[in-house]
């Protein structure tokens, strides 16, 4: 139950970033509009108050004509500070917009305040409007939302105490608690929108992770093994080295597959392990095998080739060795490059030679530039 509550108040820790970014975006529009209509009704109400028959001869058109031109030198000002500081940090650019919304928020309570304290309007209807504006047009995380309808709600039971009977009271309170309400709530509903925006976000690219990579191995595909050469390729030098495992169907037909399956698996951390430096590795067949490799010394070549050949065929089974060991063909590539299906065909022949050799055999050819 606490942890409910408490979920409904705090914003995780990863979702604070897209949940301020969504924050600014929304209040940003929501402070444009309500600011260019300040400046048009409130140019308008000084208007009003200097050309009346009176002007500003008399302490209460003063002091209206104060209100209004307060709130529009606030919309005024707003504007270009919110333009400049589009660079800032995010808390500062939401500490402005909460600054506005609370000088508009005070604003409204207090001259209503001041309308039930002359006589000249015993109605609450200008706070009722404002406290509920905030709530559905400014998104905040629950701290400052409480803080705002608190702060309000109290200044405006302050500054109207012994002028309003206790049924008003309670509306502004009542009044006041709703509003909070729809300002968590919807504090809680763009929370949830975004985690799920993100869980949708971690199972597509599980999914993509997946769809690249062989089930049993773990290593890249043949289609995403292709993508990683082809967007390599043209580099200072590459190789591309294929693993093929000897007589591997008899592996299978002799221990039975969850034995084939094993020895798969254990070639595919051998050649990883053998090959750290390698900018891509998959499974290109059943039981084929690919690195891509950087450019590197022939004679180290060999030897990493050599250990990786040996490895492979040291593989046991319940402590039997069960491998039969495995061939290599490998091409190297110049930085002029060439087209992945021509270095496949001539690693391929290199694969094929090292066979014909005897097996356990590896086999190094190269291609020129740009062949």
């Amino acid at each position: 139950m606490m942890k409910s509550v408490r979920d409904f108040f705090v914003i995780p820790p990863e979702v604070r970033p897209e949940f301020r970014q969504a924050a600014l975006q929304r209040n940003r529009l929501s402070m444009l509009i309500i600011c260019i209509m300040i400046l048009g009704m409130e140019l308008f109400n000084m208007g009003r108050v200097l050309f009346a028959s009176s002007g500003l001869e008399t302490l209460n058109n003063r002091i209206y004509f104060g209100f209004y031109s307060s709130l529009f030198v606030m919309a005024a000002l707003y504007l270009p500070l919110d333009w400049l500081m589009r660079k800032k940090p995010h808390r500062a650019q939401l500490a402005l917009q909460y600054a506005g919304v609370l000088f508009c928020l005070l604003w409204h309570v207090c001259i209503n305040a001041y309308d039930i304290y002359c006589g000249h309007n015993t109605q609450t209807g200008i706070y009722f409007t404002a406290v509920l504006g905030l709530a559905v047009f400014i998104l905040m995380s629950a701290g400052p939302a409480i803080a705002l309808h608190v702060s309000a709600c109290a200044l405006m039971l302050l500054l109207t105490w012994g002028r309003l009977d206790s049924g008003t009271q309670i509306n502004i309170t009542f009044t006041s608690v709703v509003a909070l309400a729809i300002s968590l709530t919807n504090c809680r509903h763009h929370v949830l929108t975004i985690m799920q925006r993100m869980e949708i976000s971690r199972m597509n690219q599980k999914l993509q992770m997946l769809a690249q990579r062989d089930a049993l191995t773990g290593l890249l595909n043949k289609t995403a093994f292709q993508h990683c050469v082809e967007t390599h390729l043209g580099e200072e030098g590459t190789a591309l080295l294929i693993l093929d495992l000897d007589d591997f169907k008899s592996v299978n037909d002799r221990y039975g597959h969850p034995c084939g399956d094993f020895v798969l698996k254990e070639t595919a951390l051998k050649v990883e392990a053998a090959l750290p430096q390698a900018l891509g590795v998959g499974r290109i067949g059943g039981d084929e095998f690919a690195a891509f490799l950087p450019a590197t010394d022939g004679g180290k070549l060999r030897e990493t080739a050599a250990e990786l050949i040996r490895s492979v065929a040291a593989i046991t089974w319940h402590g039997e060795r069960v491998s039969n060991g495995c061939s290599i063909g490998v091409c190297s590539v110049g930085p002029g490059g060439t087209s992945y299906e021509k270095l496949y065909v001539e690693t391929d022949r290199a694969l094929y030679r090292a066979k014909e050799g005897g097996k356990d055999r590896l086999c190094i050819t190269g291609l020129e530039e740009g062949g």
